[in-house]
């Protein structure tokens, strides 16, 4: 009997497994399990068959317990970040809350445009034993039910209602997470019935096969319009994001900008796409960008975005470039390339930056321009040296951050998420090496920081085991999502915490006081319904999980505490508090479009709204 018509009796639960221990990868010409494990936490929707079925294969795909689903979908993202989305780990959780806990995590996978596989419990096919614990019931529509939500958020979304349906649906899921026009997560239900059901499969479908990653290079016609759009330019500024370090094209970049004299700012997720002291590394652009970069935006004729989908905090919701400017967009995904009446190159990021090198021969940007930019960043450098000069203004995160970047290895990786931290990483953090910032802002993900680094920590033992990840994080989103503490002390995968007390979501009291309004319920003292504030024990909790912790006073006691940090051999917490209202990087911001009252009693409310108005005028009308 020929291999093409052998077959091996599996149950569904089974099959997945086994077919996704057999599917590799080749990164840096060594061949991986393109699947790096996942984290399960298991309930009846799952743990009689996929956990029967993980179980047998545990030596090749490791699973790690989490504490919460949600936690478990971030570590799961920060693990493909780390790995440039060329692989993935999956999260099952059982039917019910524990995969509603998942959606937040799928749609900052989506956001960010990153590979997560879902394999989630789902009521039964038969509707036999109906209604079941945790079922969600539609009186008129008996085939919906809590999964059908993950629609919304996953880029690839299937049921699977027969065993035979994954012969098909498990390539498909695969495919879409590792395309880089159409990467995101993907969403397999479950049903508790058909996991276990068998089916006779054929034994090829096991066999072992190495996936790549597709390269589609640019056309010749939009090569050729680009490149005359370039020539033409006095002015041009490159816009590198994250999808440069996707398609390890950081050498490549580098080369386009050296060789005709480009000027280089960066988004949030392209952060460490150039070395800082680079000298046409003009900084990161922006609403939490720099004053250098946002100078050289504004008055830009052309400028060339790779790899970003020009998020508003890029584009100071489109007011950071002149009117006229034009705007050339390279792009693996169509959606990214035609954004704002941009003229598109569809393209992998590095075939379209060797060709544009090439085909621009010995075009040079004007030495006054470059000397401009380089002038301008020379200012950000001297304010942000200031900034995170410890005795400038009160304990912040900016003298935090400078003594973490001062004491830190190249290679150790900082995470961080939504609240005041981006901002604050993305205008003062000093890029040390390539790829080492994972700044989560694509869907301003509060709870990602911990568990976020829990997993860029697994992937990063499996790369470069001697560096460290080092999360910062505020109170407000401890408090939110904390437990992974716990696990990355149960899997010995130590993290570096600093916890950043500022007694509440600071950043947004801010932005409440920035638009004229009264602080209320943002800091923990401003909440009326709080009539006897106090200061969480960070320490004494961090201690609890497992951690080694200690409190420090001053940011001038932190250059001693991170080096007993980085000695530790375990997790190890870092808590201190920081100024709620001086403490703040004050330049560099870009407009940002935000609502506030156009009918009000209240004067600074009016005078705030007017305010923001004004800067809407310098706002492009694109399509």
């Amino acid at each position: 009997m020929s291999s093409a018509t052998e077959t091996i009796r599996l149950t569904t639960a089974q099959a997945i497994i086994r077919y996704l221990a057999s599917q590799y990868i080749i990164i840096d010409g060594q061949e991986q399990r393109v699947c790096g494990g996942g984290f399960a936490i298991f309930g009846h929707g799952n743990v009689t068959c996929l956990g029967e079925a993980l179980y047998e294969h545990r030596a090749e795909l490791p699973v790690y317990r989490g504490q919460n689903e949600q936690s478990m979908g971030f570590a799961a993202a920060a693990y493909a970040k780390h790995h440039l989305r060329q692989r993935f780990m999956f999260c099952t959780a059982s039917a019910g809350p524990g995969t509603t806990n998942l959606l937040t995590a799928t749609a900052l996978a989506h956001a960010n445009r990153l590979p997560l596989l879902l394999l989630c419990g789902d009521t039964f096919v038969t509707r036999l034993p109906d209604p079941v614990l945790q079922q969600m019931e539609h009186f008129n529509d008996p085939t919906m039910g809590v999964n059908d939500a993950f629609k919304a958020v996953s880029r690839y979304w299937d049921r699977i209602t027969h065993p035979a349906q994954i012969i098909q649906s498990l390539p498909a899921a695969i495919a879409t997470m590792l395309d880089p026009s159409d990467c995101g997560p993907a969403f397999i239900g479950l049903p508790q019935d058909v996991q276990g059901w068998a089916f006779d499969y054929p034994v090829d479908m096991f066999k072992k096969k190495v996936h790549r990653i597709r390269r589609q290079g640019p056309d010749a016609d939009e090569m050729a319009d680009a490149v005359a759009l370039l020539k033409s330019a006095a002015r041009p500024v490159i816009i590198a994001g994250g999808g440069v370090q996707y398609s390890r094209a950081v050498a490549e970049l580098t080369v386009l900008a050296e060789r005709h004299s480009i000027p280089v700012v960066q988004t949030i997720a392209g952060r460490a796409n150039m070395l800082e002291n680079h000298p046409l590394n003009i900084g990161p652009i922006g609403v939490t960008g720099s004053d250098s970069a946002n100078a050289i935006a504004r008055r830009a004729d052309v400028i060339v975005a790779i790899g970003t989908r020009l998020q508003d905090f890029t584009t100071g919701s489109w007011t950071a470039f002149a009117g006229d400017a034009r705007i050339l967009a390279l792009n693996a995904a169509r959606h990214d390339a035609g954004k704002h009446q941009s003229m598109p190159v569809v393209s992998d990021a590095k075939l379209a930056m060797t060709a544009l090198t090439t085909a621009l021969d010995d075009y040079i940007a004007p030495a006054d321009w470059l000397a401009f930019a380089k002038g301008e960043r020379e200012k950000w450098d001297t304010y942000v040296a200031d900034n995170v000069r410890i005795g400038n203004k009160p304990p912040s995160y900016a003298q935090a951050i400078g003594v973490v970047n001062a004491h830190c290895g190249a290679r150790d990786r900082i995470v961080v998420a939504a609240g005041g931290l981006p901002a604050e990483v993305t205008a003062n953090w000093r890029t040390l090496d390539i790829g080492t910032v994972d700044v989560e802002f694509g869907f301003s993900c509060m709870g990602y920081e911990i568990a976020g680094g829990w997993g860029a920590r697994i992937a990063q033992t499996e790369r470069e085991p001697e560096a460290d990840t080092i999360v910062m994080v505020g109170d407000g989103a401890y408090l939110l999502m904390n437990s992974d503490i716990y696990s990355s002390v149960l899997s010995e995968k130590k993290l570096i915490i600093l916890v950043l007390d500022n007694g509440g979501f600071a950043v947004i009291n801010k932005l409440q006081n920035n638009t004229g309004n009264t602080s209320f319920n943002n800091l923990i003292a401003d909440n009326p319904t709080i009539t006897s504030p106090f200061s969480v024990d960070f320490e004494a909790h961090a201690r609890a999980m497992g951690a080694t912790a200690e409190t420090i006073s001053r940011p001038a006691d932190l250059a001693d505490a991170f080096g007993r940090a980085k000695a530790s051999k375990k997790t190890y917490v870092i808590c201190m508090r920081v100024d709620a209202h001086e403490g703040w990087t004050n330049q560099g911001h870009a407009w940002w479009e935000v609502g506030t009252p156009h009918v009000t009693d209240n004067e600074r409310v009016r005078f705030a709204h007017l305010e923001q108005e004004a800067g809407r005028k310098l706002q492009r009308r694109g399509i």
